[in-house]
């Protein structure tokens, strides 16, 4: 095997970073204490959760709707052609996961997920084919679910559901006039756009997604027919770090700077893609560096429009000029060619529709519908506090002792696979263990009303859109704000000494109890 000296370095941080970082995994004979927590969810950000919390000391039992197959969530459905668009430094979701590449494929990131379920015990304490649909509280304050006692009482809950659940399959205009057969684009595997003409409708990630399985697959030619103009920004891991490093998480009078240099520098002749009416820092941004490559080469084109309809063997498509609005005046065309596809993003929903057609069949990939979190007890969804307005975004005033992690989140520049998975599921834990740690309802909600305040002028609401800095920040500063939270920076920002806190929380408690302080409840 040839040796990479970067790749190497790379291997060797990883490798620090889990001998570091790391908790250890409990022996099979280990008891593991309280507080216990319900894990909702079996995807990246479900077991790398549970495992963190077990490789604490912490109990926890996995929720899964699905079979085993379902292991790894939204990775477990995507094609083995999809993956990683950012850099896997952005996406250590637990310290121990070891990348061999620097864009890992859906296989790669499924045996990661499977290998970390399996290194810390969590095959006993995950039970499939169990849909959770409640979530409640008894008199004490213990969580039940499903109104099953069966599965016992719990502490705290952690749902990790996500924001891709199902496939979702729209209806278009005059859609039964094309014939041929229907089919979701998560089923690409084993198919082929060798001499094909392609047509993908859509402008999300999954759009770009499309373009590359087509292009290096050799179809004949391509266009992207796009209803809204999004970012696009480099694979390039310094660019996506610098890019996530605006603190403020949204516009700032300074934001022209990077969209500039973007114009000038990555979209080049083809500065007419570029957005014109939305600002960088108000949508997620598709990661794509060769893109402009396939156009330039005549690989494929790029169309800004809206769809009208089917035809048998086309469709028909309203060219928009650069800035008009969707559903704006256009020329109307009509494309035909073998294959068809109208994607939006895989994992940033959009308005529109989007399909891979080919000559004889269509394939929908129209991205996946937004797991639920109605299992949740109804208060907590009421307005003006209602997700993603909460707590650091995943914590609902009205129960603190509630988590839900990497699933409330709107658009973002930044990972949803990285530390901050094992920083949301240390600051639930330390909710949980320490009482003068808790947040109270009243504060809670005057955190949500002062970040709301700082991002008044942004164009999208405050929690809408962030930056991974801006997150750090919220980390940062409900710490700092506590002086009770300071014995718990290092575990919560690292993962380490947890023994120390929690002695001196049992000495707290017992000066407490020797005043004669009742001991204040989970909520």
């Amino acid at each position: 095997m040839e040796f990479h000296p970067l790749l190497w370095i790379y291997s060797l941080i990883q490798w620090v970073l889990d001998k570091l970082l790391s908790p250890s995994p409990p022996s099979p004979k280990t008891t593991l204490g309280r507080p216990r927590i319900a894990v909702i969810g079996t995807g990246l950000t479900g077991v790398s959760s549970a495992s963190h919390c077990v490789g604490h000391g912490f109990d926890v039992t996995l929720f899964e709707a699905g079979d085993r197959n379902s292991l790894g969530g939204i990775w477990s459905q995507v094609n083995n052609t999809s993956g990683l668009q950012i850099h896997s430094i952005m996406y250590r979701f637990h310290p121990s996961i070891r990348w061999s590449a620097g864009y890992p494929d859906r296989q790669q990131i499924v045996s990661q997920i499977t290998q970390l379920w399996e290194r810390y015990g969590l095959q006993e304490r995950t039970r499939f084919n169990t849909r959770v649909t409640s979530a409640r509280q008894d008199e004490t304050g213990r969580w039940i679910i499903n109104n099953d006692l069966s599965f016992g009482y719990f502490d705290g809950v952690l749902a990790a559901v996500g924001t891709c659940g199902d496939p979702k399959m729209p209806h278009m205009p005059n859609q039964e006039a094309f014939k041929g057969e229907i089919f979701h684009s998560s089923r690409l595997d084993g198919k082929t756009a060798a001499g094909k003409k392609v047509l993908i409708i859509g402008g999300g990630a999954s759009a770009v997604e499309a373009l590359e399985f087509v292009v290096h697959t050799e179809a004949a030619s391509t266009s992207v027919l796009a209803r809204s103009d999004k970012w696009i920004i480099p694979r390039n891991a310094f660019v996506d770090v610098l890019l996530a490093m605006n603190i403020f998480g949204q516009e700032t009078v300074f934001s022209w700077i990077p969209e500039r240099l973007l114009k000038r520098l990555f979209y080049r002749d083809l500065e007419d893609l570029a957005p014109t009416s939305e600002g960088l820092f108000t949508e997620t941004p598709m990661v794509n560096s060769d893109i402009f490559y396939q156009i330039r080469n005549h690989k494929a084109e790029w169309l800004r429009g809206d769809i009208i309809g089917f035809t048998e063997r086309g469709v028909r498509f309203r060219q928009r000029a650069k800035g008009v609005p969707k559903g704006g005046p256009g020329r109307e065309i009509v494309v035909t060619g073998d294959m068809y596809a109208e994607l939006i993003s895989l994992f940033y929903l959009e308005d529109g529709f989007s399909k891979l057609i080919l000559r004889d069949r269509v394939i929908m990939a129209t991205g996946y519908q937004r797991p639920s979190l109605s299992f949740l007890p109804p208060e907590v969804f009421e307005e003006p506090y209602q997700p993603p307005n909460w707590y650091l975004q995943v914590f609902p005033p009205e129960h603190m002792s509630v988590c839900c992690n990497n699933c409330t989140y709107v658009n973002a520049i930044g990972t949803v696979g990285n530390y901050h998975i094992g920083i949301y599921t240390r600051l639930l834990l330390m909710f949980l263990v320490d009482p003068l740690a808790r947040p109270r309802e009243y504060w809670m909600k005057r955190w949500i009303d002062m970040t709301s305040s700082i991002k008044s002028r942004a164009p999208t609401g405050a929690f809408d859109f962030f930056t991974y800095s801006e997150l750090i920040y919220w980390f940062v500063f409900v710490i700092a704000i506590n002086p009770f939270r300071w014995k718990w920076a290092p575990f919560v920002f690292f993962g380490i000494g947890s023994a120390l806190p929690k002695h001196i929380v049992r000495g707290e408690n017992q000066i407490r109890n020797g005043l004669g302080m009742k001991r204040r409840h989970h909520e």
